[in-house]
C-alpha cells in the first residue's frame, strides 16, 4: 500500500485506528475452543466487527507463534482473509525482526511474498544491513522500532552521548537516510506525550505507530497534539482494550463499541487539526 492510498483511507474512514491482533488462547472467550481454529475464528469476528472503523490490523506474530503450527496458519488465514475482505486495509506484522543481511532478506521474502503483509516491524540494533534488506519493494513499510513504552526501554533508548543527544534520538537520525517516509514508519510510544514530539521534530514527515493508547493509559488527545502533521502522520494502535472489551459470546459486538468510540475520538482530532 502505498502512502497515498493509506492517507487516502484515513480521510474516508475518518480515523488512524490500527487494531492489535493479540489472539491469546488463555484469553478468548472459551466458546470458541469449539472451534477447528480458535484464534482465527476470534480474529476473524474482531475484524469483521471492527473494520469499518479502522485503516490497519497489526496481528502480534508472538500470540500465533505461541500455538505452534496450528497458530502459524491461523496467522496465514487471518492475513488472507483481511487481504481479500477488506482490501483497502493496511496490514502489520507485527514481528520486530532484524539480522543480519542474509537472514533479513529472507524474513522480508516471509512477510512481503509469502504472506503478502503491508510493513513489518524491525529491531535496528544491528544497523543498516539487517534493515535495508526490508526496503525497496513498491508498497511494502519497515516500521522501525524508534521509542518504546516498555518500563525497560531507558535501559538503552534513553541513553545520552556527549553532546546531549539520546539513544533514540540517534536511531532516527541515521535511519532517516536509509529509507524516505514513503517506506519506513517508526514505532513510537504513547506513554509520554512529550517524547512523541522530540521524535517529530526529528522526523517531521514520517508516519508513527503509536502504541500505548486505551489499556497502557497512552492519552490520544496528547499523541495527537504532539505528533499529527498536515495529512494526519500517525497510526495509533489499540489491542486489548479493544480485542477483549467482553470475554462472552458478545465480544465482537463490544469490540466494535469500543473501536466505534476511538474512531469518533482520532475524527474529532482529524477535524481539529485540519486534516478533514
Amino acid at each position: 500500500m502505498t502512502r497515498q492510498e493509506l492517507t487516502g483511507q484515513i480521510r474516508q474512514k475518518q480515523s488512524f485506528l490500527c487494531v492489535g491482533l493479540d489472539p491469546d488462547i488463555k484469553k478468548i472467550p472459551t466458546h470458541l475452543l469449539r472451534e477447528p481454529s480458535p484464534i482465527f475464528s476470534f480474529c476473524k469476528a474482531i475484524v469483521d466487527a471492527t473494520a469499518p472503523y479502522a485503516v490497519a490490523y497489526k496481528p502480534n506474530l508472538a500470540f500465533f507463534e505461541a500455538e505452534g503450527t496450528q497458530g502459524t496458519e491461523a496467522f496465514e488465514k487471518t492475513v488472507e482473509y483481511i487481504r481479500t475482505n477488506y482490501p483497502e486495509i493496511f496490514i502489520i506484522a507485527d514481528a520486530k525482526r532484524g539480522d543480519i543481511g542474509n537472514t533479513s532478506a529472507l524474513y522480508a521474502r516471509s512477510f512481503f511474498s509469502h504472506y503478502g503483509v503491508d510493513a513489518v516491524t524491525v529491531a535496528p540494533y544491528m544497523g543498516s544491513d539487517s534493515v535495508k534488506p526490508f526496503l525497496g519493494e513498491a508498497g511494502k513499510w519497515v516500521i522501525l522500532l524508534a521509542l518504546t513504552s516498555n518500563p525497560g526501554s531507558a535501559d538503552f533508548q534513553m541513553m545520552q552521548f556527549e553532546n546531549g543527544r539520546r539513544l533514540f534520538e540517534q536511531v532516527l537520525l541515521t535511519s532517516k537516510e536509509w529509507a524516505g517516509a514513503d517506506e519506513m514508519m517508526y514505532v513510537v510510544g504513547a506513554t509520554r506525550g512529550e517524547l512523541i514530539g522530540d521524535v517529530r521534530r526529528l522526523v517531521p514527515e514520517h508516519f508513527l505507530l503509536v502504541p500505548g493508547v486505551g489499556a497502557q493509559g497512552g492519552s490520544l488527545e496528547e499523541v495527537c497534539r504532539y505528533g499529527m502533521t498536515p495529512e494526519c502522520g500517525l497510526l495509533v494502535n489499540s489491542s486489548r482494550g479493544i480485542i477483549y472489551a467482553s470475554a462472552g459470546e458478545d465480544f465482537a459486538e463490544a469490540a466494535a463499541v469500543k473501536a466505534r468510540q476511538l474512531r469518533d475520538e482520532m475524527k474529532e482530532q482529524l477535524a481539529k487539526s485540519g486534516v478533514i
